[in-house]
């Protein structure tokens, strides 16, 4: 069972897990052994993720969330594949925790009287600093 929240956990059953060799150093070992693991979650058809999750997972702006529904993590940062796969475990239980916090909504504000005097005062300045690096005259 994932964690995700307090109400919110996903079965080890929803998950599906594809092993496969990793490129990089590593020499002999990295040729022989399958220890890069690719985590997979459809997330559009999983029946115990809320669709809360569901409708902010489809908004947003990652590489690992498909259009198609689909939740792709690879991970072959170790050498171990158990320990790639614990990897993956906690970017999903990541990803879906950022899905899961709401959204901050934005309230578009001005700048103060004393903020916009200050700006144009410290521009003038600036400008008379400029203006006095000119040609000296004799």
């Amino acid at each position: 069972m994932l964690e995700i929240s307090a109400r919110v956990s996903i079965p080890e059953r929803e998950l599906e897990f594809i092993t496969t060799r990793a490129g990089g150093p590593g020499g002999q070992h990295v040729n022989k052994t399958d220890s890069a693991v690719q985590l997979r979650f459809d997330y559009a058809s999983s029946p115990s993720l809320p669709e809360g999750y569901k409708e902010a997972l489809a908004k947003m702006r990652d590489h690992r969330v498909l259009p198609s529904g689909w939740i792709l993590i690879r991970v072959e940062s170790e050498r171990s594949q158990l320990m790639n796969r614990e990897a993956a475990r906690e970017a999903l239980v990541a990803l879906l925790q950022k899905a899961g916090k709401p959204v901050k909504v934005r309230r578009p504000t001005k700048p103060s009287r004393a903020a916009k005097a200050k700006r144009t005062d410290s521009k003038t300045h600036r400008g008379k600093i400029k203006s006095s690096r000119g040609k000296v005259k004799f």
